[in-house]
């Protein structure tokens, strides 16, 4: 099987608020078979992952870990319809569909993580978020304008030299900030699963958590 396969089959189950037991039992496989399996100790046949994505309600890709939501789908630029696109935007070239199409992940992505946030009623938390956000957006316009050599450097008021250590540094505590003004086991915050974020937000839902796998994808390689 994989990693994924795993750490998703008990994510799954944990979501359904059942026992391993229950679980073991509706899937017709003992409990330390099941145990095995979502430890990651043995590898099921192809039965049993057709069974467990029926019981779940979730495409086997999803099982496997290949898409990152339940339907299996992959967020593309053909999901994106034309009413989507801003009328100017409409002719396009690939290259600059692209562009749009980026820009949309990121921007609903946002919208997610603020309808979230909204949600915690924790002012200082969101402020701190910004930051994050803040920082991230800072250091990406100093990297574009530098692109061309003839833009002039005056317009920053921390040179060069001195930004990139600067920002990784304002990154870092705006981050251990924004964990700070989490409140400690409260429950005024929300509870985050997938399959709720998946009926609230929908395809947006589909483009943050499509984000957070591939970025995951990246950080295995590093």
């Amino acid at each position: 099987m994989n990693s994924d396969f795993p750490r998703i089959l008990t994510l799954l189950r944990k979501e359904k608020k059942i026992s391993q037991k229950k679980a073991a039992e509706d899937l017709g496989i003992a409990q330390a078979l099941l145990s095995h399996y979502e430890k990651g100790k043995r590898e099921c046949g192809l039965d049993f992952l057709i069974k467990a994505a029926d019981y779940y309600n979730v495409s086997t890709d999803y099982l496997l870990g290949r898409s990152a939501v339940s339907s299996g789908a992959i967020i593309a630029e053909e999901d994106i319809s034309q009413s989507d696109i801003p009328e100017k935007a409409r002719n396009l070239n690939a290259d600059e569909l692209a562009s749009v199409f980026a820009k949309k992940l990121v921007v609903n992505s946002i919208d997610v993580i603020y309808s979230i946030l909204a949600k915690t009623k924790n002012a200082v938390l969101m402020d701190k978020v910004h930051n994050v956000f803040s920082f991230t957006i800072y250091r990406v316009f100093r990297i574009i304008y530098k692109s061309n050599k003839n833009n002039d450097k005056n317009i920053f008021k921390i040179p060069e030299e001195k930004a990139d250590q600067l920002i990784a540094a304002g990154e870092s505590i705006a981050v251990a900030d924004a964990i700070s003004a989490l409140p400690q086991q409260s429950d005024d915050c929300p509870v985050i699963s997938r399959s709720d974020l998946e009926k609230e937000y929908g395809k947006n839902a589909s483009v943050l958590l499509n984000t957070v796998m591939s970025c995951e994808k990246k950080l295995e390689k590093l």
